[in-house]
């Protein structure tokens, strides 16, 4: 049997009454590298907010390699990048590689860094740099490093490319092939529909805190009956029923 890194089990989060997630039923295996996509408002964010113990949700349940994910040791093989990713500007880059080499208890060793700082397209020298002089890129670029660095087997990323350039968003596209092909397990957000069919083995489709689709990029399209990712999309969206569960494509 397949081993599951992500389980989520009808998770409820409400604020007031606006509900951000609704009976949220979700598995992820281990190994796979996973999009979540939906629009703004979705409630993307708050499902990682609730993976990550920034939040706690109303009802339901969420498991990380079958511990709960509000305990310490459940969190001990994850690491995170946010979408608002802003690090300490009075630290240079280097600085904050090795801050956060300590905090994920991870080597920080400067040849993976050197050879990681390559691998994205982020100038070494910008290592000794204060973070305060970094444009949004190599912001993006150097949290990017450190998660990747890691050396964790679970990726959650908060749409990790971007601010990223098309040269550093196929490059970073390459390293995340590659954490996959070692067998960890990514979980990623994504506005870039053409990212997520390109990349990833399965996709989910949330839209007002509900699921509308799970399953593989290859289905969706042949759901909406198009080659179009865009319009599979706005089709799944844009019905007028809600499925009590979601129809998946396991291919």
């Amino acid at each position: 049997m397949d081993e599951v890194a992500l389980h989520f089990e009808h998770v409820r989060k409400a604020f007031g009454r606006r509900v951000a997630l609704a009976d949220f039923s979700l598995t992820v295996r281990a190994g796979e590298l996973f999009g979540l996509v939906g629009i703004n408002g979705a409630g993307k964010t708050t499902l990682l907010k609730c993976l990550l113990d920034f939040a706690h949700a109303d009802a339901g349940s969420i498991d990380l390699f079958g511990l709960p994910s509000g305990t310490t040791a459940a969190r001990a093989p994850l690491a995170f990048l946010p979408e608002r990713f802003l690090p300490p500007y009075y630290l240079t880059g280097r600085d904050f590689l090795r801050y956060m080499a300590k905090l994920y208890r991870a080597p920080c060793l400067e040849g993976p860094i050197g050879s990681m700082c390559d691998a994205l397209d982020l100038d070494r020298s910008a290592l000794g740099m204060p973070v305060r002089a970094f444009s949004k890129g190599m912001t993006q670029k150097l949290g990017l490093a450190a998660c990747l660095l890691s050396g964790k087997r679970l990726y959650v990323m908060d749409e990790p490319s971007s601010g990223l350039d098309p040269k550093a968003r196929a490059l970073l596209k390459r390293e995340l092939l590659r954490l996959r092909a070692r067998g960890c397990t990514l979980f990623v957000t994504s506005h870039l529909l053409a990212d997520i069919e390109q990349l990833c083995d399965r996709m989910a489709v949330l839209h007002e805190g509900a699921l509308r689709y799970v399953g593989t990029p290859a289905g969706l399209l042949e759901r909406a009956g198009t080659r179009d990712m865009e319009r599979a999309f706005l089709a799944c969206i844009e019905s007028d029923t809600v499925p009590a569960t979601p129809p998946e494509d396991v291919g």
